[in-house]
């Protein structure tokens, strides 16, 4: 198939630090070339892929030091729509611009849902556009929609199973939390969870802006217990130890995550997670087998010790049966040959339609905007 993948211009793709939407959007790109498929990458400039780039700027918009990327977005969906006769399949993975642009087009479009849904500020697009082909990242991401949305199928993110390869010993013995500092992971929970079961925590997470008073005011003065240890960022060479050598995956969000790829990178190393039922969790971890779905903090205080009986290797084969890379894009084929055959599958969620925004604390950096995919997971 000739297909196009549509990338949100802020990072390179994959990004050279933060962004999970670009990082999922390579490792779709590199499966589906390896798979035969002729691929064409919308991205900026600064990209890397054995497909086709087609630079849209010269690197991503966040480091050139863009506020708005809006314009730049138009500017690429202009040039793709040009295009559009070029391709078999046109798959976006930016939040919205392209709906009443590629109306025309939708027989041969599909758009991935790589943010929070919950909020309002985009819904009058997803209820004026219902024809767009959706897919989600888990089924509970879908919830807030428009009960019409046009839901093809949930295909749940992959990684190259070589990208964390699998630590049969956690010889660090300590909770890794990894990600952003922001009031909706819940480093708080994190903490709490490493004292009261006498286990380090080692965290290894950035501070945006957006949370720096989260920091100044909750969390920093939390980091200076002795079974506390602040990493700060750490890069993608350096995320394969930290997460392989720890006992278990502290994932302890307050707010309904559509995916958390930093799920499926601690079980692809054979780590066990240890996380609250919140938005996709209970999709992604098998209870028992790949970690520990918690309720309460006594849950998670609990899961801690019983972590340490369960077995690596079943954690990595739960990886490897449902979230590789060659997986999620074996899902996506069959959604573009749907649309090729002119067989759109219309999914109806059960409880769609009854909008209920829920923000959690949704600062700056939560918020979605026009200019980005919404929460990259």
């Amino acid at each position: 198939m000739r297909i196009a993948q549509i990338a949100p211009l802020s990072e390179a793709v994959p990004p050279k630090f933060y962004g999970g939407t670009e990082r999922v959007v390579s490792w779709i790109t590199e499966e589906l070339v390896r798979q035969g498929h002729d691929v064409t990458l919308f991205a900026s400039g600064d990209s890397e892929t054995s497909a086709k780039l087609a630079a849209c700027t010269p690197e991503g918009l966040r480091l050139l030091g863009y506020r708005d990327h809006t314009a730049s977005h138009l500017a690429m969906l202009h040039n793709v729509h040009k295009r559009a006769h070029e391709f078999d399949v046109l798959h976006f993975h930016i939040d919205l611009l392209q709906y009443p642009m590629f109306e025309d087009l939708y027989h041969k479009c599909v758009t991935t849902m790589h943010g929070r849904l919950d909020v309002p500020d985009f819904m009058p697009v997803y209820r004026t556009f219902t024809g767009m082909p959706l897919v989600s990242i888990s089924d509970n991401q879908r919830e807030p929609m428009p009960s019409n949305s046009n839901w093809q199928s949930t295909i749940h993110h992959g990684l190259p199973a070589e990208n964390c390869p699998f630590y049969p010993e956690a010889k660090g013995g300590y909770l890794a939390f990894l990600g952003r500092i922001s009031p909706e992971k819940r480093p708080d929970r994190a903490i709490q969870m490493a004292i009261q079961s006498g286990v380090k925590l080692k965290i290894a997470a950035k501070v945006d802006k957006a949370d720096q008073d989260y920091w100044d005011e909750v969390i920093e003065p939390m980091i200076h217990h002795p079974l506390v240890e602040f990493i700060g960022e750490i890069n993608e060479e350096q995320k394969k130890d930290f997460l392989g050598n720890a006992l278990a995956l502290a994932f302890p969000i307050d707010w309904p995550e559509p995916f958390g790829l930093v799920m499926i990178e601690a079980m692809s190393a054979g780590t066990p997670v240890i996380a609250f039922r919140n938005g996709s969790v209970p999709e992604v971890i098998a209870d028992g087998i790949s970690g520990v779905l918690c309720e309460t903090m006594d849950d998670a205080v609990a899961a801690v010790h019983k972590v340490k009986t369960m077995s690596r290797a079943g954690v990595r084969r739960h990886f490897e049966t449902q979230f590789t890379a060659e997986c999620m894009v074996k899902k996506y084929v069959a959604v573009y040959e749907q649309l090729l055959a002119g067989e759109q599958n219309v999914i109806k969620m059960p409880h769609a339609g009854a909008f209920t925004p829920h923000y959690g604390d949704l600062n700056g950096s939560a918020r979605p905007s026009l200019s980005a995919a919404a929460m990259p997971a």
